[in-house]
């Protein structure tokens, strides 16, 4: 079973550029403090440090019970 990593978006990416914008949507996410979990591959980790400023990610024991 491949590793997670789950993350929530903590500010808006209104005001942000379009490939940014799109990044969040291409993550899954679809509104503030929404936790969701993809699974840990270069390629996400590639995104979430594209998007650093707008998510945070949080621990796996917290994303289980949201």
């Amino acid at each position: 079973m491949p590793s997670k990593v789950a993350f929530r978006q903590i500010r808006s990416a209104s005001g942000h550029p379009a490939d940014q914008r799109a990044t969040v949507r291409a993550l899954g996410i679809r509104r503030l403090n929404q936790v969701v979990t993809q699974n840990d591959t270069p390629q996400v980790r590639g995104m979430l440090f594209k998007l650093r400023h707008l998510i945070e990610v949080v621990d796996q024991g917290k994303a289980n019970k949201s």
